[in-house]
């Protein structure tokens, strides 16, 4: 029988889940807790669950994972036993979890493991707790594992994840604040709509800001896992329309407005979102390599495979496009930076694109410091090798409207160029967005300026050809990447 001096051993559960929005998890395995006294420690095995399988690379896309430790974490089991006898409190007061990615070694891109460190929050996914998010800094890559220790002290829920997420929720509640602002405004110029739906019935939301003369795209997220572009959507969509501000612009905002026509895309693929998906919609399409045919066997866009990219696509033929920035995050390089049409037919018939891609990421850095021009994806050889990449976003849009087009990407890891202990998170995704503003204001004379009016530039402002040899002097890459492709050693 329980007693004071004779208590019962105390009641230790842990619950995994990931059956919540853009949640991504298996559990494979769990040991029996060990307890020493009112301390236990446990060891966790869990699988990366990987993306629907996409045709046109062979692969099934993994590397995000989304997961809350929930529930009760320790009970008292002894209770009043006699006439007299106190209750006798044994909980466990100190949980220690070691959790394990048992096959992160065979996810789509394990060379980005090395110096990334895991991102967890006891706070809700609401806006209000985005700064209760933190690096775990005992996480680290050994033997094909990615392993990190979490010291349980209180009973409730942990949020763990690769990147903190951006939910559905927050993007319905990021729409209808911006359908708000624009009420206001009361300019048949504002407006949302939604420019088709995608094959699981979600809109695909385009909010189309401005009164200018230059037709400016700018779309996020078409990998569902980069959540930290949705951040990066919310930052700049806030600023222009004064949004948390009483819907009052700043004047660089104004002034931009009257410069531009916006049409902002927030999310790209919606289902992929809240499948937990990494860089596919919910029937294996890569959106990004969905935006023309360079197969003769896998025909896109489509209405059947790839209906997010067919509808912007469509409508983006009906505005035009002066400029487009698709906006990204990268999971290997610890920096911000931007990636072009380099090589390409367009590249390759004169210098002024080659001319305004550098002058935007002058802009850009002297707009926001976590911008650099150094490191990023090298490009390819020869335009033959880039002609093989026509189907991406930026290649495409930029060859079709003769227009500047870029890709931008943040990392998941830290940036270097600005190192923080937190690392790169939400809040400086929205910051990044927000610079955008002068970033565009600077680039608005040149957009579609004819002659060399790039003699005005200084040279500072020249393009830079990136490389992704960022590591200790001697360090050459396994193989070179292009527009964050999968290197072939990964797919085994």
């Amino acid at each position: 029988m329980a007693s004071a001096d004779n208590p019962p051993p105390p009641l230790v559960k842990l619950s995994i889940t990931a059956s919540h929005d853009g949640g991504n998890i298996q559990l494979v395995s769990q040991t029996e807790p060990t307890i020493s006294g009112r301390s236990a420690k446990c060891t966790v095995k869990l699988n990366v669950t990987p993306d629907v399988y996409t045709d046109l690379e062979s692969i099934a896309h993994s590397n995000i994972f989304h997961f809350v430790r929930f529930g009760l974490h320790s009970s008292t089991t002894a209770s009043v036993v006699g006439e007299g006898e106190e209750s006798v409190d044994n909980s466990i007061k100190l949980f220690t979890v070691t959790y394990i990615i048992d096959n992160a070694d065979k996810v789509s891109y394990p060379e980005a493991w090395p110096g990334t460190t895991i991102c967890e929050t006891k706070g809700s996914l609401e806006p209000a707790d985005d700064q209760l998010w933190k690096r775990n800094p005992t996480t680290k890559y050994v033997d094909g594992k990615l392993t990190w220790q979490h010291v349980h002290t209180t009973n409730g829920s942990t949020f763990f994840s690769y990147f903190p997420p951006y939910t559905y929720n927050r993007h319905l509640k990021l729409i209808a604040d911006c359908a708000l602002s624009i009420a206001a405004k009361r300019d048949g110029n504002y407006k949302i709509e939604s420019l088709g739906q995608t094959l699981q019935g979600r809109e695909m939301e385009c909010i189309s800001v401005g009164n200018g003369d230059k037709a400016g795209w700018i779309i996020h997220r078409q990998h569902p896992g980069e959540t930290m572009a949705e951040f990066f959507a919310e930052g700049l969509l806030h600023r222009l329309l004064g949004i948390g501000k009483d819907g009052e612009s700043d004047d660089m905002s104004k002034k931009l407005l009257d410069q531009y026509r916006l049409y902002i895309v927030p999310c790209m693929c919606p289902d992929g979102a809240v499948m937990g998906h990494l860089r596919t919609n919910s029937v294996g399409a890569n959106l990004n390599r969905e935006w023309a045919t360079v197969n003769p066997d896998y025909v896109a866009p489509s209405m059947e495979r790839s209906p997010e990219v067919y509808a912007v696509l469509k409508k983006m033929d009906e505005t035009g496009c002066d400029f487009f920035l698709d906006v990204h995050g990268d999971e290997e390089l610890p920096y911000v930076f931007l990636s072009g049409a380099e090589k390409t037919p367009l590249w390759e018939e004169s210098e002024r694109i080659k001319y305004l891609h550098g002058y935007f990421v002058s802009c850009y850095q002297r707009a926001n410091s976590d911008i650099q021009k150094n490191i990023g994806y090298p490009p390819p050889d020869s335009t033959e090798d880039a002609l093989k990449y026509m189907n991406v976003a930026t290649n495409q849009v930029s060859n079709r409207f003769k227009c500047l087009g870029l890709t931008l990407e943040m990392p998941y890891k830290d940036c270097a160029t600005n190192p923080d202990p937190i690392g790169w998170s939400p809040e400086r995704s929205k910051n990044l967005g927000a610079s955008l503003v002068e970033t565009l204001i600077d680039m608005h004379p040149y957009l579609r300026a004819e002659g060399s009016f790039w003699d005005e530039f200084s040279d500072e402002d020249h393009y830079v050809e990136p490389t992704d040899n960022f590591k200790e002097e001697g360090f050459v890459m396994l193989k070179k990447r292009l527009y964050s492709d999968v290197r072939p050693q990964s797919l085994g």
